[in-house]
């Protein structure tokens, strides 16, 4: 079987470099553009996921044949209805693991990477993880179902394809009927930005009607900030690959019992304990702005899930039996 990803490799490259000439000739000041050091991280952190999937993907065959041999069902991939099926049902199994990447900090400490950038472009497309196991568990419901494995990795190839194009500031808002159904460039530009009303929406990979269903749906009214309410500040791909990791590590160490460590790994990032949060309200704010605090930004388990690694700049206040708000 074509491996499309590979295929499409010097496709990927030629559209980036036509958009930084586009950049280049055409600015705009109300667009990030492209930085040398960024974008070589980006490309790095590509290389990386490619050179980790040829092996990953012997096993993710290998999975999902054992579990489509198990099954009694069988899709007949000959008609067209069962095509249809399947796009639908990778489109809501991709919303779920995606959303679970950006609520649980386990799943978030991976996909982070994917978001560190502070430039929003056909680079940042690239700039992917390289830990691809734990998206596993949510593909195996369609082997289940008799979507045989080829058709299944066809299918994810198709939308990450699809995806790689949503990654540009230069397609502004599409037709309506468009928005209203499909995943667009405006919609995943709110999806990267770090602005507190945009945290954590916009899932979506091909179809949007997920969100709209699930209630993660937010439209773009506002200049987008790229980036994580904590950067990374550093272009070294290991880092970008690690820091939450290591974060997370240190807070498990930390923690006085083990409830504490299996909510720092498995509660929202930027989750902590309610005694922690009640002291932090009796605390003055400075030392607590996104920059400058500590791996854990957030309080409470309501705000949204990407404080821990996400900053604006903008200034954080404590204020009594809130936690953490932004002006």
């Amino acid at each position: 079987m074509i491996d499309l990803i590979k295929t499409a490799i010097p496709f990927f490259i030629a559209l980036v470099l036509i958009e930084v000439l586009v950049h280049h000739f055409d600015p705009d000041d109300d667009q990030t553009g492209y930085e040398p050091r960024d974008t070589a991280t980006s490309l790095t952190m590509g290389l990386g996921n490619v050179l980790i999937n040829i092996f990953w993907k012997l096993v993710l065959i290998a999975v999902l044949a054992a579990t489509y041999r198990l099954s009694p069902l069988r899709m007949p991939m000959d008609d067209v209805w069962p095509w249809v099926v399947l796009l639908l049902s990778e489109d809501f199994l991709f919303y779920w693991w995606h959303r679970t990447s950006h609520e649980v900090r386990l799943f978030w400490a991976n996909h982070v990477i994917h978001h560190s950038s502070q430039h929003f472009n056909l680079s940042t497309a690239l700039r992917q993880d390289w830990l691809p196991m734990f998206s596993l568990p949510f593909w195996i419901p369609l082997a289940l179902i008799g979507f045989p494995p080829w058709a299944i990795i066809l299918q994810q190839a198709i939308s990450l394809l699809f995806q790689f194009g949503l990654h540009t500031e230069r397609i502004g808002k599409l037709p309506r009927p468009i928005e209203y159904f499909f995943n667009t460039p405006s919609h995943h530009r709110v999806h990267h930005g770090a602005n507190t009303g945009y945290l954590d929406r916009n899932y979506g990979g091909i179809l949007i009607i997920w969100d709209r269903i699930f209630g993660t749906l937010r439209e773009e009214d506002d200049k987008v900030v790229y980036g994580l309410t904590k950067n990374v500040d550093s272009f070294n791909p290991l880092r970008v690959a690690s820091h939450e990791w290591s974060d997370m590590v240190a807070d498990v160490r930390s923690a006085p019992n083990m409830r504490t460590k299996l909510g720092y790994v498995f509660r929202g990032p930027g989750w902590k304990p309610a005694e922690q949060t009640a002291a932090s309200a009796t605390e003055p704010a400075a030392g607590l702005n996104g920059r400058s605090g500590g791996s854990v930004e957030k309080a409470v388990d309501d705000l949204p899930s990407r404080g821990s690694s996400r900053s604006t700049g903008e200034h954080a206040e404590v204020t009594a039996g809130s936690g953490l708000k932004r002006d």
